[in-house]
């Protein structure tokens, strides 16, 4: 049964369809991707499946005790907890079973109430609690907080103190802790590095449960999705897949419409063809062929199947005013300072004409702080650099501060190119699908993804030969990434990249730069190629480091490992037996009028009993420790 089922959803905004016939089903453990241009739809389809909202047709089933967690924006906005305390909370239940333990526990200690009926309540607490995970519940906390991001020292910070990027950090932990059967997330590694992203990957191949995430990281989705369901033109598309699977069917789908759609097209107009004909001819008697054939054309144009057309989007084409030299860039001893945190020293960097450099790093490393140092918004400590001859830099700053803000998205540009005519603005505009009464837009009320746009306009504007770019992919959809890497491609300059989008990296860079304290780590090729080199490097490291191994004398401590873990097994088990015997003996004890009628007596056996049985438990796991440690000996 699947967890979620859609049957015909259609969804009306004010007499516009946002979209309509929606169809698609979610199973147990499978991993959707929910992909589609911004204003599509996807994340009201989330709240419909959330129960937000109602769809204006159609129906929508949740499979019964399903629970759905769904990552909130602003969850932890407000709170005044500390950051543990705050990831904690969703394991509440655990918490009150944990503090009625330790009311129990005290009460057998000093004897209050009726201790077996406390002993018995004990027992089954702490089954559940156990059943539940709440053994390791406070570990997998802090495990997951660590992973997206957080260090030590910030798992005490009040949530009131965090970044939006780290309250949304901590709400991602909070919901992949509820115990959720179906996670809903929208765009989870927005605010990630590529550490924390790939730690949310493995975390989220491990999920047992249904997932379905909206997000516009193509590799996040290759990696973590096994379908692909795309809202596009009002309608929704599925398949079997990753996104670039899905990309790949999609292609061969269209193209099957357009031949099919062609070659119906042409059978038509034959069909009409001899319509005309017989009618020009006056041959009245062929009146009932020519109506037959009327009605044929009638059901072929009702079934005719019109090829998706191609969503709307951004063009984009860098022109530098000017040609470089061969060096463009060169970076000498570059030291960066805030406070007492070094963010990197003795940095050096040499770009040449037409290289495409990514620069990469954990979040706080400098990468940004690196890019502004080379446009004089921050002063370096210490060394020096220096840009080559006719190098025109242009920026795109990740806050989208070069804004100006407090204008119309006409003037935004119209003030920077005064001796553009209003028609040329308007079109330059349009190209980054600003059309109409869009110009006339407020700058300040423009999304995220609408200012990005406008950015890289001016960007596009402004002639730069060298291309100094700040997650500029961040706010964009898919089909704008795509229109951006493609401009990169053909772009006949130098582009200086900080991205965490690895699907970008791996299209464009032709050299990466690893940014750490000490300074930067070269390796030339996309990411894919900077992950092998990481692992052969981290290979070839363990292996020098391993030190050189006398095999004969290995055997012979394998062997006298193996003989020390028989002779334990073999005691072990002796011991087990006869705790065994020690149990049941006193178990049938109780039931005897002398102990059964003496409290005292009934106590003293019980915790007996009680005592033999946790060095028995013990000794099994031990037991258990021995012989699977045996049996990797003996492979």
């Amino acid at each position: 049964m699947a967890t979620v089922s859609a049957q015909n959803l259609t969804m009306d905004f004010a007499g516009k369809i946002l979209f309509h016939d929606v169809c698609f089903e979610v199973h147990p453990g499978e991993h959707a991707g929910l992909i589609g241009a911004n204003g599509t739809g996807k994340t009201t389809l989330f709240k419909l499946i959330k129960g937000e909202l109602e769809a204006t047709e159609g129906n929508l089933f949740i499979s019964k005790n399903i629970k759905v967690g769904y990552l909130e924006q602003h969850a932890c906005a407000g709170s005044k907890r500390a950051v543990i305390d705050e990831a904690i909370s969703v394991f509440e239940p655990l918490m009150r079973i944990e503090a009625e333990l330790d009311e129990i526990a005290l009460s057998i200690d000093d004897r209050m109430g009726d201790i077996q009926t406390l002993i018995e309540r004990q027992q089954e607490l702490y089954e559940k609690f156990e059943a539940q995970g709440g053994l390791t519940y406070k570990s997998r906390t802090r495990s997951a907080l660590l992973g997206l991001g957080f260090e030590e020292r910030d798992l005490f910070i009040p949530c009131d103190k965090l970044s939006g990027g780290q309250r949304s950090k901590l709400s991602m932990c909070k919901l992949l802790l509820s115990d959720s059967d179906l996670l809903l997330l929208d765009e989870p590694t927005n605010h990630l590095d590529i550490a924390a992203t790939e730690w949310l990957e493995s975390f989220l191949l491990a999920f047992k449960g249904s997932v379905i995430v909206i997000s516009h990281d193509r590799y996040f989705l290759d990696k973590v999705t096994d379908k692909t369901l795309e809202l596009s033109h009002g309608v929704m598309h599925s398949s079997k897949g990753g996104y670039t699977r899905y990309m790949q069917l999609k292609e061969e789908r269209i193209e099957s419409e357009r031949r099919r759609y062609e070659n119906e097209m042409a059978e038509i107009k034959r069909l009409e063809a001899m319509i005309a004909k017989q009618i020009e001819f006056g041959q009245e008697r062929n009146y009932i062929t020519i109506e037959s054939k009327k009605k044929m054309i009638e059901r072929k144009k009702a079934a005719l199947v019109v090829p998706e057309g191609r969503s709307a989007a951004v063009r984009i084409k860098f022109n530098p005013v000017a040609q470089t030299g061969n060096e463009v860039l060169n970076v000498t001893s570059l030291t960066k300072s805030f406070s007492d945190k070094t963010l990197f020293e003795n940095a050096e960097l040499h770009i040449r004409k037409g290289e495409r450099a990514f620069i990469l790093g954990p979040n706080g490393c400098g990468k940004t702080t690196f890019l502004r140092i080379l446009t004089k918004q921050v002063s370096p400590d210490w060394g020096s650099f220096s840009f080559g001859a006719n190098v025109k830099t242009g920026y795109f700053d990740q806050s989208l501060e070069n804004i100006t803000g407090g204008k119309t998205v006409i003037d935004e540009i119209w003030d920077e190119h005064k001796s553009f005519t209003e028609t040329t603005v308007r079109n330059y505009l349009a190209m980054f699908l600003f059309r109409g009464d869009d110009v006339f837009k407020q700058v300040d009320n423009l999304s995220g993804g609408e200012k990005a746009k406008l950015c890289l306009l001016k960007l596009m504007l402004s002639g730069a030969n060298v291309l100094l770019l700040d997650e500029p992919t961040n706010h964009l959809d898919i089909p704008s990434r795509e229109a951006l890497e493609d401009s990169l491609s053909d772009f006949d300059g130098t582009v200086i990249a900080v991205s965490h989008d690895r699907y970008f990296i791996n299209k464009l860079a032709s050299r990466i730069y690893h940014l750490t304290k000490e300074g930067f780590e070269k390796s030339d090729g996309g990411y894919d190629d900077y992950i092998q080199r990481l692992a052969t490097n981290a290979l070839v490291k363990e292996t020098k480091a391993a030190p050189k191994v006398n095999e004969y004398k290995l055997r012979k401590e394998r062997e006298s490992e193996i003989n020390r873990l028989k002779g334990k097994i073999s005691r072990g088990e002796a011991k087990i037996d006869e705790l065994d015997a020690e149990i049941s003996a006193l178990n049938d004890a109780l039931s005897t009028p002398e102990i059964s009628s003496d409290y005292n007596k009934l106590m003293e056996t019980t915790q007996k009993i009680e005592e033999l049985t946790a060095e028995q438990e013990a000794l099994m796991n031990e037991w258990e420790q021995w012989n699977l440690r045996l049996g990797e000996l003996t492979e």
